[in-house]
């Protein structure tokens, strides 16, 4: 792994270190993923979702969370996979995004994962027609890549503010 890390510039180095720490893993296809675990509030399994009208497709509605009503938003359909039905591994993962709660819809959830720098690299450059953006990196563990997603832009406030408005005045 030290080879590894001795490849990378020291910009590099130094970011992949600031996002060391402990994720939750999910499940989108055949794909892991990660989320910061400071930014996850709870899990819940799906439940009644109310769809808000001239919403963009991934964007399914609002749910009401013990008297809070919140956005969700299926990742499945954010990142252009397609649509697949809930199973009863199907859930709902309840994000904190600029102190705003945000219900992400992903196929099943897999652990919490404590991920050190030597296991990280950087996202790799897939050409100026992908954005990046939303990879805090990759991570390999037990010979299994994991994608780690930095929420914050992967649910950009422009997007989810048109449920924003609606939950407001709920």
């Amino acid at each position: 792994m030290e080879g590894v890390l001795s490849q990378q510039k020291p910009a590099e180095i130094s970011s992949l270190a600031s996002h060391e720490g402990k994720y939750l893993t999910f499940v989108l296809g055949d794909e892991e993923y990660g989320i910061e675990i400071l930014k996850v509030r709870e899990i819940i399994g799906v439940m009644a979702i109310t769809p808000v009208p001239q919403s963009p497709n991934y964007i399914k509605g609002v749910i009401n969370l013990r008297g809070k009503v919140i956005p969700v938003v299926d990742l499945r359909l954010k990142f252009g996979f397609p649509e697949k039905e809930h199973t009863k591994e199907t859930c709902i993962i309840v994000v904190e995004v600029n102190n705003i709660l945000t219900g992400v819809i992903v196929d099943t959830v897999s652990e919490v994962l404590d991920i050190a720098t030597e296991d990280m690299e950087p996202s790799p450059h897939f050409g100026q027609d992908i954005d990046t953006d939303v990879f805090l990196g990759i991570a390999k563990i037990k010979n299994k890549v994991k994608i780690l997603l930095d929420i914050d832009k992967v649910l950009r406030q422009e997007e989810i503010g048109m449920t924003g408005n609606f939950t407001e005045a709920c």
